[in-house]
């Protein structure tokens, strides 16, 4: 039995929610009866309602706002999805990769959420942010050290937006792990790697969609009405410590 989060008509932008986590963040709001609006640079097939954005260009994200309000009167939740980066040793990225980077993963979110936030202090009933965060912010992220940092600044962002705009508006995210989408080859290689990435993690697997879309409607959601400037874990446990294979002592046999 699917549980009522209180999310029925409740107007919601996923930011490039066309694939991949933001796609499943989109399933997972429309399952709960909202009206899901997403946003990317290019358009794709997709059940929510779709604006072409650039989320790193302040007028366009100004006019994506303002669309949303004219046409559903509202804007009652955002989650800042579009993010991502290549795999790029620092000592070869150039500047301007690495500005790409930090721009899309912290500078976009905080240009969103501040348009939502304007939208959202004169509604009555405020409004709530989802930020889509990492466990590379707060672990090594090797290859990807600019998105890292990158998402490391967005979990403060949230702390910080948390209490800049109480109480009419929470702020909160999801430092997610690893996940199963269409592109998890560019990123693990084969299928018997990508099942043996998954077996490194506790829960045996890797995370679906899905299950990050129901963590960001649960933080949207009235069920989490105080909870605001957290920062929830959604990675299946985390990484099993290396250390823990290369040891000797304090293994179990199977009897």
């Amino acid at each position: 039995m699917k549980t009522d989060l209180g999310l029925a008509g409740a107007v919601v932008l996923v930011t490039g929610g066309v694939r991949g986590v933001g796609q499943g963040i989109c399933n997972v709001f429309l399952a709960h009866g909202a009206r899901v609006v997403t946003c990317a640079r290019r358009e794709a097939p997709t059940d929510a309602e779709f604006v072409r954005c650039d989320v790193r260009d302040d007028a366009q994200v100004a006019a994506l706002v303002e669309g949303i309000v004219d046409r559903h009167g509202r804007l009652d939740v955002v989650v800042n999805n579009a993010g991502g980066a290549p795999y790029v040793p620092a000592a070869e990225g150039s500047p301007r990769l690495h500005e790409k980077i930090v721009q899309l993963n912290l500078l976009a979110p905080l240009l969103v959420s501040q348009h939502a936030n304007a939208v959202m202090q004169r509604q009555d009933d405020g409004g709530s942010i989802v930020m889509i965060s990492s466990v590379s912010g707060t672990r090594a992220s090797p290859g990807t050290a600019a998105y890292g940092a990158a998402k490391a600044g967005l979990d403060n962002l949230t702390a910080s937006l948390a209490v800049e705009w109480a109480p009419k508006v929470r702020v909160n995210g999801l430092a997610v792990g690893m996940v199963r989408t269409e592109q998890s080859h560019l990123h693990y290689g084969s299928e018997a790697a990508v099942e043996a990435v998954g077996k490194t993690v506790p829960l045996g697997r890797l995370a679906e969609p899905r299950e990050v879309g129901a963590c960001a409607a649960f933080l949207a959601s009235p069920l989490a009405s105080y909870v605001s400037g957290a920062t929830l874990r959604v990675h299946g446990g985390g990484e099993v410590p290396a250390f823990l294979a290369a040891a000797d002592v304090n293994h179990r046999e199977d009897s």
